[in-house]
């Protein structure tokens, strides 16, 4: 791996271990959605994990076309942002995983966030797995890093 790649895929993973949320990009006949999602990432950045119930609509939006974006930023909402924020958009495909899947992405997730272990547990709740096909990283305000994740 050269040294460019693996210093990105680093800040993407400071940035994703720095963040609980992220704002997940679906569609349904041509029309995106936009939701917030408690996220985890798998450690080598080829999954993002989140929870959701099964009577949403960015479950049923998935579940018709599995095609996803999701967007991680630590933005503050302050003018400085511009140069000095961090916005990771990855793109992949989601599928919904059996809770016991012997990958552990459950415990990936709860990992993260164990404050969500109860909802977790909620026979309506799915766990999705998003399979990362690229990440885009934009930093220093025009700054575009582009990086594949499938070999």
């Amino acid at each position: 791996m050269d040294d460019h790649r693996k210093t990105s895929l680093e800040q993407i993973t400071a940035l994703f271990d720095s963040q609980q949320l992220a704002v997940l990009s679906t569609q349904k006949n041509d029309q995106p959605y936009a939701s917030l999602v408690a996220f985890a990432a798998s450690e080598d950045l080829e999954q993002i994990l989140f929870l959701t119930p099964n009577t949403t609509r960015k479950y049923e939006h998935l579940t018709i076309n599995p095609k996803v974006a999701i967007l991680v930023n630590n933005s503050r909402n302050q003018a400085e942002d511009i140069y000095n924020a961090i916005s990771v958009t990855g793109t992949g495909t989601a599928s919904v995983v059996e809770k016991s899947d012997p990958r552990n992405f459950l415990g990936v997730f709860l990992k993260k966030h164990p404050h969500l272990k109860g909802f977790s547990s909620a026979p309506t709740t799915a766990l999705v797995c998003v399979t990362m096909n690229r990440y885009f990283m934009v930093n220093q305000f025009q700054n575009v890093v582009e990086l594949g994740m499938m070999p």
